[in-house]
């Protein structure tokens, strides 16, 4: 019996389909089309039409120890978020899958409940936790709760993925005298490297991107960008801001290219 595929499908439903993924893309991407172009407007101005184009927003935000400082912090917070996040949500992933877990609804259902918690809420439980173990105003702290908040996505990701591994593998693998850890780096692990590196994208992303838990936990040592763009808002308002957006923008969309282009790859 042949696979079902999409286009199979009749027009009268495929259509609406079509309609419902068009008007998704367009609310995702039209205020970004709009908003972020101000970033090349050589007025001080956040509106249309521009007087002239210019770079000097980029300028201003590359030539700013402030901002540069924001974006290395925030980069160096999401590098170490990502390796925690992915170990941790890739090793979970493993045990999870396996049947014989006790209690694995359950488990499942706590590893991601950081996803389902409102972030003000748990900012809030973050910064009462820290304060009897000194971890408030840390870059140790910022990076334990960023790694609380992006492991769900890992854990997803790889648990997706693990789903159709066919673990016969590693039982042929330790019947040739492999170890558990030789047969998880050379067998499992390139089979679901494209879910841990789609996991190990988004929780840089998550880190990146995240800005209430730092407003609660992080001290002046830990400016990040979307910190520093929040303290722009209220106390610099230029289209700097927007230069920093697009600059976001770029990273990530970076990142997810990459992953796109190793997974087709493999």
């Amino acid at each position: 019996m042949s696979t079902r595929r999409y286009a199979d499908l009749p027009l009268s439903i495929r259509f609406p389909l079509y309609l419902f993924v068009g008007i998704s893309l367009a609310l995702l991407i039209l205020p970004l089309a709009a908003a972020l172009p101000i970033s090349f407007n050589s007025a001080p101005w956040f509106t249309y039409p521009f007087p002239d184009l210019s770079l000097r927003w980029f300028k201003a935000l590359f030539g700013s120890e402030i901002w540069i400082g924001a974006l290395l912090n925030s980069v160096g917070i999401a590098l170490a978020t990502t390796f925690l996040a992915t170990t941790l949500g890739t090793l979970a992933s493993i045990g999870l899958v396996n049947s014989n877990f006790p209690l694995r609804r359950f488990v499942m259902a706590l590893a991601i409940s950081p996803m389902l918690m409102p972030v003000v809420v748990l900012g809030l439980a973050l910064f009462i936790f820290y304060s009897s173990l000194g971890l408030n105003y840390t870059f140790m702290g910022v990076v334990i709760a960023h790694t609380l908040m992006a492991t769900p996505f890992v854990v997803i990701t790889v648990t997706a993925t693990l789903t159709r591994f066919d673990f016969t593998l590693m039982r042929a693998a330790a019947n040739l005298g492999a170890g558990k850890v030789a047969a998880f780096k050379d067998i499992m692990l390139p089979l679901i490297a494209p879910g841990v590196g789609a996991g190990a994208v988004f929780a840089f992303a998550t880190s990146f991107d995240e800005v209430v838990i730092v407003l609660f936990i992080a001290g002046p040592g830990q400016r990040t960008l979307p910190k520093q763009m929040f303290t722009g808002l209220r106390e610099q308002l230029d289209p700097t801001i927007i230069a920093a957006a697009v600059t976001m923008v770029l990273i990530t969309s970076l990142l997810m290219l990459v992953a796109l282009a190793v997974a087709r790859k493999r």
